[in-house]
């Protein structure tokens, strides 16, 4: 309980860290985004209005930093992200709301699938070294070197154009609208299937090599061989023994990419302009839409927070010394 109270209140902490930030790193940077707004509607928004939209955004500079800074935290307890500038008057918590779920399906599966795909061969790998299946380990390397983007790439030019098997860009088919029907569900599964398979060979090959190491590590241990010496079944001494101490830093890695996921595979999603928070991440950057930033910021930094929480309480689960430690 001691442990987990100290990692709480470091949580708390680097949470209200990060929101301060992202408080005043849009304020810090260069140009005027309601002039930019104005200019964006090319006289649909009377000069007049310039005052009131300085309010309306909280960038009002007869009133002091501090206030604004209070302002934001009260409306962050409510729910209020404010108005998006690019899609002016759209809140931003809609925004992400119709975005969220787009990242979280596609980024979300790829990366549990790529995850639990690459620690059962890296397992397998490692428990098997010195044979054949250390052939593997040139291709998983390559792919490893391969950024995401050259692989996504090379997969719209195979399979799109040369092979036009499945579509190079979008969400699912402009005609249809967002909705539960199986022609929707199934257009969105065929336009995600490219980019989920792009995520998993990229990501596959540095599970199966962290693992494979860790596993080679692992079975050189004196309680290893013991368990050997008992005449346990090889299943047994390979998934109970050495798996899972060998495992940890994987299931470390893998907390900390699931807080990535809501942030989305950027890269991935630009260029597959894919509807997710990644995209359109991307986009409010272009548009200098600060609410919009700020409100991804909040929730790929709350997400990450969150993630490297569940790593530490699995952590103590699975490592009594952890515990001990604290």
């Amino acid at each position: 309980m001691r442990y987990l109270l100290r990692r709480g209140a470091f949580y708390l902490l680097t949470a209200w860290a990060a929101i301060t930030l992202n408080f005043f790193i849009p304020r810090m940077l260069p140009g005027d985004p309601v002039r930019s707004l104005i200019n964006r509607f090319q006289g649909r928004i009377s000069v007049e209005a310039t005052e009131s939209l300085y309010i309306l955004f909280g960038l009002d500079e007869e009133r002091p930093l501090w206030r604004q800074y209070l302002d934001y935290w009260g409306n962050l307890f409510s729910g209020d992200l404010g108005l998006s500038f690019a899609y002016f008057p759209t809140p931003v918590s809609d925004i992400i709301a119709q975005s969220l779920p787009w990242t979280l399906v596609l980024v979300g599966l790829s990366t549990i699938l790529s995850f639990l795909l690459g620690t059962m061969l890296g397992i397998w790998v490692g428990w098997r070294r010195g044979t054949w299946a250390d052939g593997l380990l040139p291709v998983t390397n390559f792919f490893a070197a391969i950024p995401y983007f050259w692989i996504g790439l090379l997969a719209i030019a195979l399979f799109a154009v040369v092979w036009p098997v499945f579509p190079a860009s979008g969400g699912y088919d402009g005609g249809l609208i967002p909705s539960a029907t199986p022609e929707f569900i199934g257009s969105a599964v065929y336009h995600g299937i490219l980019p989920a398979v792009t995520i998993i060979i990229s990501s596959m090959a540095g599970w199966i090599l962290g693992m494979r190491n860790m596993m080679v590590t692992v079975s050189s241990e004196d309680y290893v061989t013991v368990a050997h010496a008992k005449g346990l079944p090889e299943r047994q001494v390979m998934i109970g023994y050495a798996a899972r101490n060998a495992i940890l830093p994987n299931i470390s890695g893998f907390a900390l990419s699931l807080g990535f996921i809501v942030g989305g595979t950027l890269v991935t999603e630009m260029v597959f302009t894919y509807p997710g928070i990644g995209y359109m991440l991307y986009q409010a950057v272009g548009a200098k839409d600060y609410p919009l930033m700020q409100g991804f910021f909040l929730v790929i930094t709350l997400s990450v927070l969150v993630a490297n929480m569940l790593a530490d309480i699995a952590y103590a689960v699975l490592d009594p010394r952890t515990r001990q430690e604290a």
